[in-house]
């Protein structure tokens, strides 16, 4: 099955939600002020955001207000304009040529899916021919480690880790060096999970950047903020947060199989601008692609492109 096709299959719950909505709210054909404010309520409970789902609104008053309308061609209009707001958050995460190694940091609060998505991501590189390592630097969980080793076994890629409960920062530094002895192209560095509103451990998160940069000026190269799509309009407060503390520059949105909630990315799309590099569909390698504004458009209310 093609990941398209799992995201169609993913995205399920939220096309049915917006097409049923469609279906009971033109039973009249015009597009008036009563369905107008019809349709942004529907907007609104499929996690789209208030700011994109007025200016959604705003773009369907002007095009067709007061004109007779199909519930096709409501589809059709939407998936448009969604595209609209998606698409310059359509970007590829581009390993610059000439950095070595890349250092990318993963970020993300617990159980957003930082570490597996870590593993997708460098099944990715390997495949372009990059050398790519890890650093385990998720001090606080055992199993975390545990979980990158086993990537890292299945990969064949060298993970650098200490003792548990270790100091994250002085393992970065520690592990930087050993990437740049190896020659390594890229370096993925997993942290903890932490809630953005835990002063401490987003102090630490700055420390460790702090530490980065005394051995690489430049690094991390990219801040990866992975986002659960089932948190709903929490991703868009964890965007704001991590981003002020640590200078988010890239998304991955992970989880949208089984999501009732996959008007988030239109949220995110609309109030942070940030790329939106990856999405995931699954825990497989292969349920991690690209993210794609007219294909998820399409996806998210049910139409074919």
């Amino acid at each position: 099955m093609s990941f398209w096709k799992k995201l169609g299959l993913g995205l399920k719950k939220s096309s049915d939600k917006i097409s049923i909505g469609i279906n009971d709210i033109f039973n009249k054909k015009s597009l008036d002020n009563s369905t107008l404010e019809e349709l942004e309520e529907l907007l609104l409970t499929a996690d789209m955001g208030v700011v994109s789902s007025q200016k959604i609104i705003s773009e369907f008053a002007k095009q067709r207000h007061n004109k007779d309308i199909t519930d096709e061609e409501i589809r059709r209009l939407l998936a448009q304009n969604i595209e609209k707001i998606l698409q310059p958050c359509e970007q590829d995460l581009a390993i610059g040529p000439n950095v070595k190694p890349y250092v990318i940091l993963m970020v993300g609060v617990n159980g957003a899916g930082k570490t597996t998505t870590i593993g997708k991501l460098a099944a990715k590189l390997q495949k372009q021919g990059k050398k790519v390592s890890f650093i385990a630097a998720d001090t606080f969980r055992a199993a975390a480690v545990e979980q990158l080793r086993a990537w890292a076994q299945k990969l064949n890629i060298r993970v650098f880790f200490g003792a548990n409960g270790c100091d994250s920062a002085g393992l970065c530094y520690d592990g930087l060096n050993e990437a740049i002895k190896n020659n390594d192209d890229v370096v993925f560095i997993d942290t903890a999970g932490r809630l953005q509103n835990k002063s401490g451990l987003m102090d630490e998160l700055r420390k460790m950047e702090r530490v980065i940069k005394k051995i690489i000026p430049q690094a991390p190269h990219t801040v990866l903020l992975t986002l659960d799509a089932t948190t709903g309009q929490n991703a868009v407060a964890q965007v704001q947060t991590f981003s002020e503390v640590i200078g988010v520059n890239g998304l991955i949105v992970t989880k949208l199989d089984g999501s009732s909630k996959g008007g988030i990315l239109v949220a995110i799309a609309e109030e942070s601008k940030l790329p939106i590099y990856y999405i995931g569909v699954g825990e497989q390698i292969d349920d991690l692609d690209t993210f794609n504004a007219h294909q998820y458009a399409c996806s998210l209310v049910d139409i074919d492109e």
